[in-house]
Parts: structure tokens; C-alpha cells; sequence
């Protein structure tokens, strides 16, 4: 996917799939089926749904035959930039901090995880 062309966001259902394909980098619907965990959907709504991804640019496919096999097009990490970039300017009006506010406040996040975050943000700033 180029760079500067905003993504999607994914519904709860086309997000498994992808989460399924960018562990197993290339799969056919079948061994996806095999990944899923009960109660599995039907087969028709998995090859739906990668479909669908692969209509909103998530992933493409080689072909064999009648079958095909699948592959995500964007990688987890960029998804996740982009989830969560949107997240922050649409909830958080773009402030980090009032994030981590948030989040300190509804996790109830631990002293020994505050510390943690803070070593985070020392390693990313040097």
C-alpha cells in the first residue's frame, strides 16, 4: 500500500482474518478455517471477508488453479500506526498525555508499569 494513503479502519471480523494472515504471512481460506477458533464461522464468510480486505487494499492473492492464496498487503505495524494515530486525534484531540491520562485512570496502571513506560519513553527519545 502506498505511503500517504490513509487505511481503513477494519471491522472486528476482517481484523481476525488479517491478525491470521500477518502471523502466517501467505494462506489459503482453508488453512485460515484451520487457525480460527470454535464456534468457526462458515467457510463462505471467511472467503467473504478476505474479499472484502482485499477490495479495501488489506491483501492480495496468488492464483493456483481455483484456489487462492492470500497475503497481507500492510503490515501489522502500520495498521496499528494508524489506528491508533486516529484513535488519539479523535478521542484524545491528539495529546499523548491526555491518552496515558486516560489510561492510567480506567487500567489502574501499576508503579512497576509507570516505571516501564517512562524507561520506554527515555529509549525512544535517545
Amino acid at each position: 500500500m502506498k505511503k500517504g494513503k490513509e487505511l481503513k479502519e477494519l471491522t472486528k471480523a476482517e481484523l481476525q482474518v488479517m491478525q491470521l494472515l500477518w502471523g502466517r504471512g501467505k494462506a489459503f481460506v482453508n488453512e485460515l478455517m484451520d487457525d480460527i477458533p470454535d464456534p468457526k464461522p462458515a467457510y463462505n464468510t471467511v472467503s467473504t471477508i478476505i474479499r472484502i480486505l482485499e477490495k479495501k487494499g488489506f491483501v492480495a492473492h496468488d492464483s493456483y488453479g481455483k484456489s487462492h492464496q492470500y497475503y497481507p498487503l500492510v503490515e501489522r505495524e502500520t495498521y496499528l500506526n494508524g489506528y491508533v494515530g486516529n484513535m488519539l486525534s479523535s478521542f484524545f484531540s491528539g495529546s499523548v498525555s491526555n491518552m496515558v491520562s486516560f489510561l492510567s485512570k480506567k487500567e489502574e496502571i501499576s508503579l512497576k508499569e509507570a516505571e516501564e513506560i517512562l524507561n520506554i519513553l527515555k529509549k525512544n527519545k535517545s
